[in-house]
């Protein structure tokens, strides 16, 4: 099953001194050798916002054999009601909709997810295989 990459890993893959860079690294280099690594428009766009060109960020992406693959129409849907639902809970306005269009990508696509925040995933997605520090240490 391939696997969504969530930014916060990729972030940690491009900057050593973040303090999960090596739980980063080591389960990017698992779910690699396992399945095909994937990102989406929102991954891409809040993962290298800060390469001043367009390329260079494609070039990253593609070093670190990641596919990019579309969001569906399903997906961005089931976003929505994940969204919905956060916000009838109480979650505040602040929070973009970009975890749950992660997430929902993710789920619907058959996808599994390497992320450091696993909860959120977990309460509004929880059909979804999720690899985090607290279920893999």
């Amino acid at each position: 099953m391939p696997t969504i990459l969530d930014s916060n890993v990729i972030l940690d893959l491009l900057y050593p001194e973040s303090e999960w860079n090596g739980w980063s690294r080591q389960w990017f280099a698992r779910c690699t050798r396992e399945a095909p690594m994937v990102i989406n428009a929102v991954v891409f766009s809040e993962s290298f916002a800060s390469f001043a060109e367009a390329s260079e960020a494609v070039m990253t992406m593609n070093a670190l054999g990641l596919a990019y693959e579309a969001l569906s129409a399903e997906a961005a849907h089931s976003a929505g009601n994940a969204h919905a639902a956060y916000r009838k809970r109480g979650g505040l306005r602040q929070r973009t909709l970009a975890d749950f269009l992660i997430g929902a990508h993710a789920a619907t696509a058959g996808h599994a997810i390497l992320t450091r925040d696993g909860a959120r995933y977990r309460t509004y997605f929880p059909d979804l295989a999720i690899i985090a520090p607290d279920t893999h240490p």
